[in-house]
């Protein structure tokens, strides 16, 4: 008996686990009908040196009807024994993962107090150096809770005040939360306070309010030492803009905060309902886990977005930039109830972003990224069989195949019908929580004939993707409608120079050059001196599929290196010293002083190109120590993978390289621990490089021969 019963219990191992996750979705769910938590003032300070956090919490709530327990989401914590309801200490439960509270408070409105620290393996991120370091978050969906005791539950909604404190006294840093500074009564002096605050040498205390609800994946913290530029809106909105202090230059912030007022402005009007919260700020961070995050008026992204006038024209900001501020109505000011209902957020804001773009760079342009959003759908529907009203549903589905339902309805029932449909439901639902059908019926009030329920089927409740469906709608751009009316003609140079002539969209002549890519350089000939003198980016075109340079189109090619592009400079410089080897110093000298972007790839690019052709020992041993470095936790992990990528081509075999690429595995960034995890084991099948790593770990200190040896043991 005793074996079945273990055998029984094995078998229902992970069912059980599904059981308890959802008697605490259910358990979440009737708390919120029977305790309304109001706000949160919490007073926390962060320490980088410890990687911790600790705070002072005080939650008011309401009991609306009789409830057995109330639970606080709060993860790996250690709670103070005093934990007070309306000033009287009671006895409390604490499993790791919540609070639970069971006596003291009474119907009606209560006060909850306690204090707690911890030390969040997720959620909360320290980067850099004790003399240059940021602390940021990310909490997307439910994980507030790993460091401000919150609710995963994203219907429950509160007014959160954070008060934040460092004793950091080497530097000045600036940090922010959200909603408003206010500026407490102090002798010590501070700037702009309705911004951010400056941390004082010594210890301060600054606090930040907000006037209305929101869920608790929204509340934010970033601090680090930013300068700043401000405007305002149209209509009166502080915008802030942050900059890591070393990037502080006219050039960046105007480059990388390009069109935003516009962007602003033009959402505003789109949408047709003003901005719900009473100022927006947008801070670049290292190392940040995403593109951007929509933190309730404080929008935080990727530092590889701050740009230079060059940079701009390889990857700029302005999609994330609009995407993120449409969240500030669709996730902020409404949330989806449920994973569900999850496009509701994903798929306005990718739209919106798209109609944002379109004001900025016309029609073509929002035509043409619809158009790749359609393509990468329709390959993604050969595996994916999971509609956007799931829970399960991919990335790709909740935000282009939800921004694509978008699209159509809007066409479908008119700009202005579809104005009037949003508008009503952001309203209607402002600092609340919705489902889908709660849009549609505002749809259908608009829209009387308009058969709500045949779209939902489908565009949100069928998997796959309709292309010919959507061709109905591409071909509305002329653009667009020539691009697909070649792709599916056989490839014909000689038809191909009218198109190159005429004024049609650049990516359509773009994909002429790629076509042509296996085409013999004498039979597109004419067709590439056409290329060279249209845009960028058809140039860019050229130079990445004429690999083998003829010499009659070598100082054409040459001037490749001197486009206001970076990667058009890096493509260039590979290819021009692998075709004419002799002339690779002229090159290298013409590039040296160029950096790049965030990611410095060009630079690294460079740095194995020279190091390649110096003679001087000196000179090259200061080159592998500059490309060293870069493969450090000194550096942002795009910079270290873009190193490691190189070194290990170049020195496969190398002690420092080796050691650098198994500590890239302890990074938080999931996509650098990939690589890193992915590049050690295909690369310990080699005998020579599984002895260099066994050696290693035979003289390494404890922490490093321990991630030595996880690897080689699998």
């Amino acid at each position: 008996m005793l074996v079945q019963v273990c055998i029984f219990v094995f078998i229902n191992f992970h069912f059980m686990r599904y059981i308890f996750l959802l008697f605490t979705i259910l358990t979440f769910s009737q708390q919120t009908k029977s305790v309304d938590f109001l706000k949160c003032d919490a007073k926390v300070m962060p320490d980088f040196d410890s990687k911790s956090i600790s705070g002072t919490i005080t939650y008011e709530f309401k009991v609306l009807k009789d409830i057995d327990s109330i639970r606080i989401d709060a993860k790996n914590m250690f709670i103070n024994s005093d934990v007070k309801i309306n000033g009287k200490r009671v006895d409390y439960k604490y499993n790791e993962k919540e609070i639970v509270l069971f006596q003291g408070y009474k119907k009606g409105k209560n006060k909850v107090e306690f204090t707690y620290d911890c030390r969040p393996k997720q959620t909360l991120y320290f980067v850099g150096t004790s003399s240059d370091f940021q602390i940021w978050t990310q909490g997307q969906g439910r994980y507030t809770s790993h460091w401000l005791p919150s609710f995963d539950d994203v219907n429950e909604k509160v007014i959160f005040n954070i008060s934040f404190e460092i004793n950091y006294r080497k530097a000045f840093y600036t940090g922010i939360s959200n909603g408003i500074f206010i500026p407490e009564k102090i002798k010590r002096k501070w700037r702009k306070p309705i911004y951010a605050f400056i941390y004082e040498p010594t210890n301060s205390v600054y606090k930040f309010t907000m006037q209305k609800p929101m869920s608790s994946y929204l509340v934010m913290l970033a601090i680090g030492r930013f300068t700043w530029k401000d405007t305002k809106s149209k209509s009166g909105t502080p915008l802030v803009f942050y900059l890591d202090i070393n990037d502080n230059d006219e050039d960046k912030f105007e480059s990388t905060f390009k069109s935003s007022k516009q962007i602003f402005d033009f959402l505003e009007q789109e949408i047709g309902v003003k901005y719900p919260w009473k100022i927006y700020r947008q801070v670049p961070v290292r190392d940040f886990l995403y593109a951007g995050m929509e933190n309730t008026t404080s929008t935080i992204f990727s530092q590889d977005f701050v740009v230079d006038s060059i940079g701009f024209n390889d990857r700029n900001y302005i999609n994330v930039n609009a995407h993120e501020l449409a969240h500030q109505w669709f996730g902020d000011l409404i949330t989806a109830q449920s994973g569900k209902h999850h496009w509701l957020q994903e798929g306005f804001a990718t739209y919106y972003a798209l109609l944002a773009e379109r004001e900025i760079f016309g029609d073509d342009y929002f035509y043409n990224e619809l158009y790749d959003y359609a393509l990468q759908l329709k390959q993604a529907a050969k595996t994916d069989t999971i509609p956007v009203m799931n829970e399960k549903a991919s990335s790709l589905s909740f935000y282009k195949k939800g921004a694509w339902a978008l699209h159509t309805l809007r066409e479908d029932i008119g700009a202005k019908n579809f104005q009037k449909a949003v508008k009503t439901y952001l309203k209607k639902y402002q600092y609340k929580n919705v489902i889908t059908d709660e849009f549609l019926a505002e749809v259908k009030k608009v829209a009387a004939t308009f058969d709500t329920e045949n779209f939902k089927k489908t565009w949100l409740e069928t998997a796959g993707f309709d292309m010919v469906l959507a061709e109905s709608y591409l071909r509305k751009n002329k653009a667009v409608s020539t691009y697909l009316d070649l792709v599916k003609k056989k490839a014909d140079v000689n038809s191909y120079k009218e198109v190159l002539e005429s004024d049609t969209y650049f990516t359509v002549k773009q994909y002429l050059f790629y076509r042509m890519a296996n085409v013999p350089f004498e039979k597109k000939k004419d067709l590439i001196e056409l290329g060279m003198k249209q845009n960028l980016y058809v140039r860019q075109a050229i130079a990445e599929t004429v690999e083998e340079i003829p010499v009659e189109f070598k100082a054409q090619y040459e001037s490749f290196l001197d486009d206001a592009s970076y990667k058009t400079k890096e493509i260039a410089l590979i290819n021009l010293c692998k075709n004419f080897p002799e002339n690779s110093q002229l090159y290298l000298n013409k590039t040296k002083d160029i950096i790049g972007n965030n990611d410095k790839s060009l630079r690294i690019t460079w740095l194995s190109l020279a190091m390649k052709l110096e003679k001087e020992v000196e000179v090259k041993n200061a080159m592998y120590d500059e490309m060293l470095k870069y493969t450090s936790a000194v550096y942002e992990s795009s910079i270290r993978q873009n190193a490691l990528d190189v070194m290990l081509r170049m020195f496969p075999n190398d002690d420092k390289v080796i050691a650098s690429l198994f500590k890239a595995t302890t990074h938080h960034k999931w996509q650098f621990t990939k690589f890193s995890r992915e590049a050690i084991r295909s690369r310990l099948k080699n005998s020579e490089f599984r002895s260099r790593v066994e050696a290693l770990a035979q003289t390494a200190d404890e922490e490093m021969k321990s991630l030595y040896e996880k690897y080689l043991k699998e």
